[in-house]
């Protein structure tokens, strides 16, 4: 099995195009193998922490939503 890496200078040098056909891949979810649409998820969650506003119009594929904790 291979483990996802990327690192911050690879999501800095991602377009908007480029998350786009990501969020498209993961809309789909049309994945041979489901191992491929969690690393998608998990790549998009990083695009998220590290540049949220590209992620802006997908937010609804990562399913966060904030909590009160009180």
């Amino acid at each position: 099995m291979t483990t996802l890496s990327i690192s911050s200078r690879q999501i800095e040098a991602l377009t908007e195009s480029d998350v786009a056909d990501l969020a498209t891949r993961l809309e789909q979810d049309s994945y041979t193998n489901p191992f491929d649409g969690l690393n998608d998820w998990h790549l998009l969650r990083a695009i998220a922490f590290q540049r949220p506003e590209l992620i802006e119009p997908y937010m609804h594929l990562l399913d966060l939503e904030a909590y009160d904790e009180a």
